[in-house]
Order: structure tokens, then C-alpha cells, then sequence
């Protein structure tokens, strides 16, 4: 029998719960998985942290997913801190254009109210920084 992704990461999750910890460590979970997947495991991962008065802390790549999933958000840039807070405080156009390198627009979930980045193409970039586009 083969698990899935999504069924794989529970496997896991239900053994680190085994050992009763207070901190759950997690290192991608969301890799490989989903959407679907994705946000039924954090979903999950949140309510147990709360249910069990649990720390959880993960990596993910994924700010759309860390914003609505996190309590507080810290970023880094070549293994150090360049910021640290609620979603709100870190996930700014300003913070992840200097560590990314990219433009984006964040704007409010239209019902989490927590910041999404949406990444700004390198034309409508150069359109809206007033250059031709082209």
C-alpha cells in the first residue's frame, strides 16, 4: 500500500504527536502536496497547536500560505533575520522586494483579511514605474 502526499505528511504528523512534544518542528510540510492538501494539513497543524497548547514552527516558502496559516512570520535573507512580526508587519512590498529582489503587490485576502503577495510582472513592472513596457 502507498500513501499519498498528503496522507504521508499526516503519518508523521501523528508520530511527532506520539511523543507528546511541545514544539513541532516542520521543515516544508507543504512540499509536494496540493492545494487542497496543503491547506487541509496546516489547517490541521493549527488546530492541534491550539487543542494541545503546542509551538508550531515551519519553513515554507509559500508567504501566501505562512500568511494565513502563521500567528508571526520570520523571514530570512542568507540565513539571517531581515524581519520578524505578524503577517501584517512582515509581509510588506517593501521587505520582499529588498530580500527578493522581486516587485510585488500585497494586498488583503478578500476573506482572511491577511496580506497575499501577488508577484508583479516584469512588464506591468516597467508600465507602472512609468516605462514603456516593452
Amino acid at each position: 500500500c502507498r500513501l499519498s502526499g498528503g496522507e504521508a505528511q499526516r503519518v508523521l504528523l501523528a508520530r511527532a504527536l506520539a511523543q507528546e512534544p511541545r514544539v513541532l518542528l516542520l521543515d516544508e510540510p507543504t512540499a509536494h502536496l496540493d492545494l487542497g492538501h496543503q491547506a487541509a494539513f496546516l489547517e490541521l497543524v493549527r488546530g492541534l497547536a491550539r487543542e494541545r497548547g503546542l509551538a508550531a514552527v515551519a519553513a515554507l516558502h509559500d508567504l501566501n500560505l505562512a500568511s494565513l496559516y502563521s500567528d508571526r512570520i520570520l523571514l530570512l535573507e542568507r540565513g539571517r533575520v531581515a524581519a520578524a512580526g505578524t503577517p501584517a508587519e512582515v509581509l510588506t512590498a517593501e521587505t520582499i522586494g529588498r530580500v527578493y529582489g522581486v516587485r510585488v503587490v500585497v494586498q488583503p485576502h478578500p476573506l482572511a483579511g491577511r496580506p497575499q503577495v501577488l508577484l508583479a510582472p516584469p512588464r506591468a513592472a516597467a508600465t507602472a514605474a512609468g516605462g514603456r513596457g516593452r
